[in-house]
């Protein structure tokens, strides 16, 4: 587009060169119409094509040629650039542009075709020092010559590649024609292929060796080999097969010659390796591939092998860091993450199994059970990436391995909690047993045999709340609630019944104290009775011991006055229950003995005498022998020896005769002297377990007459399966069969004559 100040000449010459042209003008009509414009825009018609000279395209040719031989053997041009476009576009107007792109390409190709010769002469030259690297070195050289020759040709031929190549969509780019010619002639050659592609992985397999390679050098290549599309076939099936070999070779040996953490962390560096290496030089399609091969043979052949040996180590060892990786590591590999799931849930059996399985961890069956359950619901969480299934898993192994010992686990737990909630326990604050308790209610979970459970925890709650030995009415009021959640209020009726009881007798001690200032002769006995209904209690078998006339005159005065508010009642006192606070003098001053009944009544006796013997002693207390040697014992042989014993030694003996220690010294003033606890003895663990047994006998007597009273006709198949839905206990068929005999046996039902294994409800 020109501005210029048009004279009529120029115009008339103008249109006559535009006669038979596409291009635009405006005619001088336009112009004019156009008045007061002193300049006006031209849009100039392309330039009249000079004439050609018979030699023109010749010449013009040979002027290219030399610039392209020049550009080909890293000379310097002798003409500008622009002129050499110029021509090329004069040519290409010329409608030379088939034969200028016929004479470049056979140009090209005869120069690519020598660059094979210095591949070639390789073996000729017998020269030894031209190994592998440096062919890479020339290999790569020629490459970047030859793309760099490709791009100057190409920006000499841009007007031949932009019109006449793009019109004709058969024909390759000046750039793709220069690929194709060293793919042709150079790459696809089979020596200098095969030579290019082991050197290659020569250096990829000394890298993976540990030494230093050149990466720039092998990103050139294997881009060339990419560009020239000859990557999947020529190089990376080879590279991908060697690359199996390599490390199935290797996973063999490091198995066998390194430790399963050691082996762990070595997978992670590969993958991290050969990631690096897709990053560096590798083309981004052969991550895929090559990532799968070595999971799969360092990991995938592997798998069971790496668990058997270091899972267990691992869990024992709580190493978090090498079970992260291996929860990682397997969660890549086909298949590895069921196959993780079954280790660790065998491993969760087998060690639950030998803690619970083993009489003599019996003492710390508990405490090891949940800090197992704390370790492993600490991997699930932080390893395993709570993962829902392992999580699941761990449940069902837990459940499975500590109902395989049926009962002893519930009567530990109930014990445990027992420890936990007596007084005197000041390992925790209440934040802290508040975590314990909850802790204690996922082990209760997984135990089928809860009314064990239920059993020992209602003796043992019993003697807390009797002796006030519970150390928080709030912890056992949580615990409480705990259990009415988990298993019903069914469950926990009794032992609500317990509380119950221990609230309405402190009423009622209130009401006996004002009525004792009312009798005309006060007591100087001060008696404090808890009422027990015997249904939610432990049973305790009576004891009759011959207790001070005082204490008998207190006991009648106490009956009338109950029985007076509640009759129809009838109360049995329970003397192994009482404690006394009895006031006594010695040298050293006055001092308050806190002690049982039994202690009691032997004490009271040195008031009536200097020394007395085991037979006397048990003569006048009525004491059973058993608990009166253990409560001599408690008094003459513990840490506070109100009596003395003669002769010395632990034990009582038939013969030994006591007497009171008036030198007895202490630095309270109210001495607590505890009963020598008799180590719960195998009869009392048998009654408990008995007591268990017969509740379970009424409970399956009451399932089948409540099943058959509602069904009428059953087959015998069908009431056992209905029994093992109703039932919250595990019972074995056999027990189920004896009890279904004994209910026909005492008429509450009865088989059908024809088929006996069908039963009939007799109403």
């Amino acid at each position: 587009i020109m501005a210029e100040d048009i004279r009529q000449n120029k115009i008339a010459n103008f249109s006559g060169l535009a006669e038979n042209s596409n291009g635009v003008t405006k005619t001088p009509a336009a112009m004019a119409s156009k008045t007061g414009a002193s300049k006006k825009l031209v849009i100039k018609n392309f330039k009249d094509r000079p004439k050609m000279t018979e030699t023109y395209t010749e010449d013009t040719w040979l002027k290219l040629r030399d610039a392209v031989g020049a550009i080909q053997n890293s000379t310097s041009i002798k003409y500008n650039l622009e002129e050499l476009y110029q021509a090329v576009e004069n040519l290409c107007s010329y409608k030379v542009s088939p034969m200028l792109y016929k004479q470049l390409r056979q140009v090209c190709e005869d120069h690519v075709r020598a660059q094979i010769q210095q591949f070639k002469e390789y073996p000729l030259l017998n020269i030894d020092s031209l190994d592998n690297l440096s062919f890479l070195k020339r290999m790569n050289r020629c490459w970047q010559d030859h793309c760099r020759q490709t791009i100057m040709i190409r920006s000499i031929f841009l007007f031949l590649d932009r019109t006449y190549v793009l019109q004709n969509s058969l024909l390759p780019s000046i750039w793709d024609t220069g690929l194709e010619l060293f793919r042709t002639h150079i790459v696809s050659d089979g020596v200098v292929q095969n030579r290019t592609v082991e050197g290659i992985l020569e250096q990829i397999e000394q890298e993976r060796n540990g030494e230093t390679v050149d990466r720039s050098l092998l990103r050139s290549l294997l881009g060339m080999l990419s560009d020239l599309q000859v990557y999947k076939e020529s190089f990376e099936q080879r590279f991908l097969m060697e690359t199996n070999c390599l490390y199935a070779a290797e996973g063999q040996r490091l198995m066998l010659e390194r430790d399963v953490p050691e082996y762990l962390h070595h997978v992670a560096r590969r993958l991290e390796e050969e990631n690096d290496r897709v990053i560096s030089y590798l083309d981004q399609s052969t991550q895929k591939p090559l990532i799968s091969a070595i999971e799969k043979q360092l990991l995938g052949e592997h798998m069971t092998a790496i668990l058997q040996k270091g899972l267990s180590t691992l869990l024992d060892e709580n190493r978090v860091t090498e079970l992260t990786l291996l929860y990682q590591l397997f969660s890549k590999v086909k298949g590895g993450l069921p196959v993780l799931l079954q280790f660790w849930r065998d491993y969760i059996k087998s060690f639950g199994g030998e803690v619970v399985g083993s009489p003599e961890k019996d003492k710390d069956m508990v405490q090891e059970l949940l800090d197992f359950k704390d370790k492993m619901d600490h991997v699930a969480q932080r390893c395993f990436q709570r993962n829902e299934t392992f999580i699941n898993a761990m449940k069902e192994a837990f459940e499975s391995f500590i109902n395989k010992r049926p009962n002893k686990p519930a009567e530990l737990i109930a014990k445990y909690v027992d420890s936990k909630l007596r007084a005197g326990n000041k390992e925790a604050t209440e934040e802290e047993l508040e975590r314990i308790l909850d802790k204690i209610m996922i082990i209760f979970r997984f135990i089928h045999g809860k009314d064990v459970f239920e059993a020992f925890y209602k003796k043992d709650l019993a003697k807390r709340l009797l002796v006030g030995k519970s150390a928080s009415v709030d912890a056992e009021k949580s615990m409480l609630s705990k259990l009415k959640h988990e298993c019903g209020a069914a469950f926990t009726s009794k032992l609500e019944g317990m509380f119950k009881d221990m609230e309405l007798s402190k009423d009622i001690m209130i009401q006996f104290k004002q009525y004792m200032q009312n009798q005309s002769e006060p007591s100087n006995i001060e008696l404090t009775v808890n009422i027990l209904t015997m249904g939610y209690w432990p049973t305790y078998t009576p004891m009759e011991v011959h207790l001070p006339t005082e204490m008998v005159k207190l006991q009648e005065v106490f009956k009338m006055f109950y029985l007076g508010k509640h009759s129809g009642r009838k109360l049995q006192w329970q003397p192994t229950l009482g404690h006394a606070v009895l006031k006594a003098e010695f040298k050293e001053g006055k001092k308050e003995l806190q002690v049982s009944l039994f202690q009691t009544l032997v004490l009271l006796m040195f008031n009536e005498g200097e020394e007395f013997t085991v037979e006397e002693i048990h003569t006048a207390t009525g004491i059973e022998d058993g608990e009166l040697r253990r409560t001599l014992q408690s008094l003459a042989c513990g840490k506070a020896r109100v009596l003395n014993k003669n002769p010395r030694g632990k034990d009582v003996e038939d013969g030994d005769r006591f007497n009171f220690n008036n030198d007895f010294k202490h630095k309270l003033f109210r001495i607590k002297i505890n009963q020598i606890q008799m180590k719960e003895t195998v009869e009392e663990q048998v009654s408990t377990t008995e007591r268990v047994f017969q509740d379970r006998q009424y409970q399956i007597d009451a399932a089948v007459v409540r099943i058959m009273k509602m069904r009428k006709t059953l087959s015998h198949n069908l009431l056992v399966s209905e029994l093992y839905n109703q039932l919250k206990f595990p019972v074995k068929p056999g027990d189920l069969k004896k009890r279904i005999e004994s209910l026909i046996d005492r008429d509450y039902m009865e088989r059908d004559k024809e088929s006996p294994n069908q039963y009939h409800y007799v109403a």
